[in-house]
């Protein structure tokens, strides 16, 4: 189970722990207890008669207490009619409004302002909550705003509405299904509910749960059947998202039965904010799992096609869509309570500015993470060097990108930084320069010179891992204590330890050439002849000029550089690795190089 879905469940737990006393007692953002007249969210009415919200539910809760004479204090009568038949008429009309079959209306939906929601065709200080029938009488609910000399402004359930309630009670209480059933059944409520609707309501969890599951096995047939028809089964991400479904359907199922039950409004008002809470939390659940195979995918594709920075930016994607699926979530719990999410999104966007002011270098690490996998700068797994430091790729977050260093260390840059910094991708490479400077004895003769420069040429032409096309061999200075020439090259691979290996051979390969030339390499000092220093070997020195009259008397002199058709058939010549070498493989296998 993932970390959302336990801090969901967590959270359930808790509410469903909390659930007694919030039967039993108002929210405290609604209204306050008409049983304790002396406390009221309006200091001018002690009945907290203020919304058309806090009066129907004042109404119901000083009914559910019993107290019919602050209950008949909701109605519109005068004090003479009040006294004389408002218990009796408040009565009536609760049990009218708590039979389920009788009254429709959602007590959420009712308006929380104390000048009331405009209505289609209803007069101001006026507002219909719900429609009550029963037979051929049918009437609704309403709500009329008035001015009381000791109240102010407050509302009251309205005459046209008391006018049809003993008509009404009269039908609703000749269809009563409690005349059926046992006494000891009817008789004792817990937290305002009768035994037996407590018992259908643990009766229906099992009904509901195996009706949800049914359900889901039905719909599990078409998709097997679409999978095949793809090419391919894999109800694997179907299967993902059966728990939270089940949770949807099975709550659903529940409160279709509820529904039937005839509980009382109140009660059943409670019922149904908690049951709303497990619907959004198996409904953000479904989405967060949905989101998370579907980029998932998109990731594993834009990877197999070698954009591997698509890749790292759905996974950034993801991460942030999760983010706000969560935040969703926690807001519609919050509006399923009862709070005003008018107020509370108008609160997140000032606070929103004010994070944004003080958190500027957070969100600047937050588009830099998305501009650098935007721009496929770099991936993970891809060794770069961030200013003057270097390593593999680790991750790529939110807020940073952590690097394991060559001292194996693990250094997190920030975003914000990386896409500033100078950047070198050294994964992204084609080909490694090789390059390197050669100091000849200031001694050596032009000729002596002309032949090591050809021979480092052909060894450069001949080699198969040196691209022939960027071959610069060249004498570049003659002053000083050495005649410099300077050698560059390719090596054509991506690897730096191939590249290693390759540039150690032609190193030493240049150490044969400058000793079969007779001559050696310049000493970074002055170097002072003793009568034993043989200095330069008269013989091999006498071959090189030797050859190189010969390739000038054959006009085949290398200068300045060799003919093309000459590095095409040099191109290759060299074995490597040399056959000596303990990477060749052994005679009678194959000639070429492990």
């Amino acid at each position: 189970m993932s970390s959302f879905p336990k801090v969901i469940f967590v959270f359930v737990l808790s509410l469903a722990a909390s659930l007694p006393s919030a039967a039993q007692s108002p929210l405290s953002n609604v209204l306050q207890s008409p049983s304790a007249p002396g406390t009221s969210s309006s200091p001018n009415d002690p009945f907290g008669r203020t919304t058309p919200q806090s009066t129907v539910l004042g109404f119901l809760h000083a009914a559910q207490s019993g107290d019919y004479s602050i209950a008949a204090q909701y109605l519109q009568m005068n004090a003479a009619r009040r006294q004389s038949e408002g218990e009796q008429l408040a009565r009536k009309l609760d049990f009218v409004l708590n039979q389920s079959h009788a009254f429709t209306g959602n007590p959420a939906g009712w308006s929380t302002q104390p000048e009331g929601t405009p209505q289609e065709g209803v007069p101001l200080g006026h507002q219909k909550l719900g429609t009550m029938s029963a037979g051929d009488v049918e009437a609704d609910l309403e709500v009329v705003r008035v001015s009381d000399p000791s109240a102010g402004k407050i509302w009251l359930i309205s005459s046209d509405t008391l006018t049809k309630i003993p008509e009404l009670y009269d039908q609703v209480e000749a269809r009563q299904v409690e005349h059926k059933l046992p006494a000891v059944l009817v008789k004792h409520q817990v937290a305002g509910v009768p035994l037996w609707q407590w018992l259908a309501l643990l009766l229906a969890l099992p009904v509901a749960a195996g009706i949800g599951w049914l359900v889901l096995v039905l719909l599990e047939v078409p998709m097997r059947w679409w999978a095949r028809r793809r090419g391919h089964v894999d109800i694997a991400n179907w299967r993902s998202v059966s728990g939270p479904a089940w949770l949807l359907a099975g709550t659903l199922v529940h409160q279709f039965f509820v529904r039937y039950l005839g509980i009382a409004l109140l009660p059943r008002h409670y019922y149904f904010q908690v049951t709303s809470i497990a619907l959004i939390i198996g409904a953000t659940w479904i989405v967060w799992r949905v989101v998370q195979w579907s980029l998932r995918r998109v990731r594993n594709r834009a990877l197999a096609r070698g954009h591997a920075g698509t890749g790292s930016l759905m996974l950034l994607g993801e991460r942030m869509l999760k983010a706000i699926i969560f935040l969703a979530g926690v807001l519609a719990v919050l509006g399923s309570l009862g709070f005003d999410m008018s107020t509370a999104l108008a609160g997140l966007g000032i606070g929103g500015l004010a994070i944004g002011f003080g958190a500027q270098q957070t969100i600047a690490n937050l588009f830099g993470g998305v501009s650098v996998l935007g721009d496929e700068v770099f991936r993970v797994g891809d060794v770069c060097k961030f200013g003057d430091r270097s390593g593999v790729v680790e991750d790529i977050g939110l807020r940073s990108t952590r690097i394991r260093t060559e001292e194996r260390t693990l250094l997190a840059i920030p975003n914000g930084t990386v896409a500033t910094i100078n950047l070198e991708n050294l994964t992204r490479r084609d080909k490694i320069i090789f390059k390197t400077n050669l100091g000849l004895r200031p001694e050596s003769k032009a000729d002596h010179v002309r032949f090591v420069l050809a021979e480092i040429r052909r060894l450069l032409y001949s080699h198969p891992k040196v691209e022939t096309k960027t071959v610069r061999v060249r004498l570049i200075d003659i002053a000083g204590s050495s005649l410099t020439m300077e050698v560059l090259s390719y090596i054509l691979t991506r690897d730096f330890n191939e590249f290693a290996a390759v540039r150690e051979d032609l190193l030493l390969r240049m150490m044969d050439i400058m000793e079969d030339s007779g001559g050696g390499l310049a000493l970074p000092s002055q170097t002072l002849y003793l009568s034993r220093d043989s200095g330069v070997e008269k013989e091999k020195a006498d071959n090189a000029v030797k050859k190189i009259a010969e390739l000038r008397d054959g006009k085949q002199l290398p200068f300045p550089d060799f003919h093309d058709e000459d590095i095409s058939s040099l191109k290759g010549s060299i074995e490597y690795p040399p056959p000596e070498s303990a990477l060749r493989k052994p005679p009678g296998e194959s000639g070429k190089a492990k």
